[in-house]
C-alpha cells in the first residue's frame, strides 16, 4: 500500500491519534483527517525533557494543554531525550492502539525521509500511517490553511535561510509572499521556520498566549511563548 496516497474510503470512521507538534501542518492534517471522516481520539506530542518544551517547535506544556482543551482531543506528552526518541514514540503508539486507535495522522508533505520514519514507527506499533497533506503543492497547502481560517505565529526561524524579522509574525498571504520573496520555501517544509497554531475552525476557542522573550541559538531565532499569567 502506498501510504502517501491511501484511499480514504477505507479509513472513514476509524479512530486516530495525531502526531501533533503545535505547528500549522500538524493541526491542518488533523483538520483534513476529520474532513475525510476519521475520528480523533488523541494528540501525541514529543516533549524535550532537556529543554522542557516540545521538540522542534518549542511549545510549553501549558500551551499544548490549552490547545488540547480547545480541540477537545486529549493530549499525551511523549517525554523523551533525543537518544530514546524513536523507541518512546513507538511505545506510545502501542499504548494508543491498545486504547482503540487504528490510525496515526502526520502532517508531512513531501520529504521522503519523514514518510519512511513515521511509517516505520507505525508498522512496529501495528497502526496505519496516514498523511493527509502528502504530495500536495506546498504553496497551495499553506494558502488553503490560511483561507480555512487557521491562525499561527512564527516561533522559530533558521536565520541562515530566513531573516529573523519574520520571527513573531502571524502567517497571512502577505507574510507568506514576503517569505517566498526572501528565497525561503513558502511553507517552511525544509525547516526555514516553525509555527504555533492558536486558532482555527476545529478549535472551540482561540488559544491565548504571551511572548516571554526571544532566544538566539546558533543559526536560530526562537520566540518563547507561554500562557498568560505564567
Amino acid at each position: 500500500m502506498n501510504v502517501g496516497h491511501i484511499d480514504t474510503d477505507q479509513l472513514k470512521g476509524k479512530q486516530f491519534v495525531a502526531s501533533y507538534s503545535g505547528g500549522k501542518d500538524s493541526i491542518f492534517a488533523i483538520y483534513k483527517a476529520m474532513q475525510a471522516g476519521l475520528m480523533p481520539v488523541g494528540l501525541l506530542t514529543t516533549y524535550n525533557t532537556d529543554a522542557n518544551r516540545s521538540w522542534f517547535h518549542g511549545v510549553t506544556e501549558s500551551l499544548l494543554q490549552n490547545v488540547s482543551t480547545s480541540l477537545a482531543i486529549p493530549l499525551t506528552l511523549i517525554k523523551t531525550s533525543g537518544e530514546d526518541y524513536a523507541a518512546n514514540f513507538e511505545k506510545t503508539l502501542v499504548l494508543a492502539r491498545g486504547q482503540g486507535a487504528e490510525v496515526c495522522v502526520f502532517g508531512d508533505i513531501d520529504i521522503e525521509g519523514h514518510l519512511e520514519w513515521c511509517t516505520q514507527r507505525c508498522e512496529k506499533a501495528g497502526l496505519m500511517p496516514y498523511f493527509p497533506l502528502w504530495n500536495g503543492n506546498r504553496k497551495d497547502l499553506v494558502y488553503e490553511f490560511i483561507d480555512a481560517g487557521f491562525k499561527s505565529i512564527i516561533t522559530v526561524v533558521d536565520t541562515s535561510r530566513l531573516p529573523k524579522e519574520f520571527l513573531g509574525k502571524t502567517l497571512s498571504r502577505e507574510i507568506l509572499e514576503a517569505i517566498e520573496r526572501s528565497g525561503a520555501d513558502i511553507c517552511g517544509e525544509n525547516g526555514e521556520y516553525h509555527t504555533f497554531a492558536f486558532d482555527g475552525p476545529i478549535l472551540t476557542r482561540k488559544v491565548d498566549f504571551i511572548v516571554v522573550g526571544i532566544v538566539e541559538r546558533d543559526n536560530y531565532g526562537i520566540l518563547s511563548l507561554d500562557v498568560p499569567g505564567a
